[in-house]
């Protein structure tokens, strides 16, 4: 059943903030240099990745080389084997893809059981946990057709796995990304859809629709990195229209009186990636509870039938 709830409705209080230069993927083999507006595109070559803010990261195997004289520099800590450790530590990724322009990442950290763990890819950025046992298994929509996932640990050790995703070609993909305790959520009102009607998408939609809306990330702390993704099937609509897309924040006593720096990527027929830095002035403290609506941070998706 789809709640009634209080909200505050804006309209003036997103503002575009510089751009930080993330780097995107995909299968162009030309890197586009942001232009001077707060919408920019950028590709990269299928063989190459962005890493966007990875500086402190080290990509580790199971045998670094040694350089002359046997010394290998800056080895990464090792960690020592001890009664019910597992002796070995070392960190691998597999990802593959699956139905829906998605990819399957699978990542195994034996010595890393329980441990945070961020996940980057083509710009987006997110925080989940590995489980008992230091593996990760988890299914995450893709935004290039030659997606690349890099995986980075709390002790600056890393890996990456790579896949082909064809399918994406099919699909309009809109992302948002931000960072802290704040709960955003990302709605789309498919074909004229009202709230809690069937066309109505958000990552908690009971009703359904021909998109749908994934959250991926881990919140509860001012370092925690989280993303929505709205997907679209256009090779597949069986109905013309307009997706109208909006964002909800509830105003709480974390986050009332701030400015929240987000990000979009939005994937769109033309299959090049945009990335907008924006951000979110929240209400003050006389308004926790309420909820921000800010439905101006995306242009309509406008599909034709096939």
């Amino acid at each position: 059943m789809f709640v009634i709830k209080n909200y505050v409705t804006t309209g003036g209080t997103v503002a575009c903030a510089l751009a930080i230069g993330y780097l995107m993927q995909s299968g162009s083999a030309q890197h586009t240099a942001p232009d001077t507006g707060a919408e920019r595109v950028a590709s990269i070559s299928a063989q190459s990745s962005g890493l966007a803010g990875l500086e402190g990261v080290v990509l580790t195997s199971s045998s670094p080389t040694p350089t002359r004289g046997g010394v290998t520099p800056d080895t990464p800590r090792t960690l020592r084997a001890e009664p019910g450790f597992p002796s070995n530590c070392d960190l691998s990724a597999r990802a593959m893809a699956v139905p829906g322009a998605n990819a399957r990442l699978r990542v195994k950290a034996p010595c890393h059981m329980d441990q945070p763990i961020e996940v980057h890819h083509s710009g987006l950025v997110f925080t989940t946990r590995t489980d008992a046992l230091g593996r990760l298994d988890l299914t995450i929509p893709a935004l290039a057709e030659y997606a690349i996932f890099l995986i980075s640990l709390p002790d600056r050790n890393g890996t990456v796995a790579t896949t082909h995703v064809p399918e994406i070609k099919s699909y309009n993909r809109i992302a948002l990304q931000w960072q802290g305790e704040t709960d955003l959520q990302l709605h789309a009102l498919e074909f004229g859809a009202s709230y809690g009607q069937e066309g109505h998408v958000w990552s908690g939609s009971e009703a359904g629709g021909a998109g749908s809306v994934i959250h991926l990330g881990q919140g509860g702390s001012a370092k925690a990195r989280n993303i929505e993704v709205y997907s679209f099937p256009v090779d597949t609509a069986t109905e013309a229209g307009a997706i109208t897309l909006s964002v909800e924040a509830e105003v709480t006593e974390a986050n009332c009186g701030t400015d929240l720096g987000v990000q979009s990527l939005e994937w769109r027929s033309d299959q090049r990636l945009r990335s907008r830095d924006l951000t979110l002035n929240i209400p003050g403290c006389e308004a926790v509870g309420d909820f921000l609506v800010l439905n101006n941070l995306f242009p309509d998706l406008t599909i034709a039938a096939k």
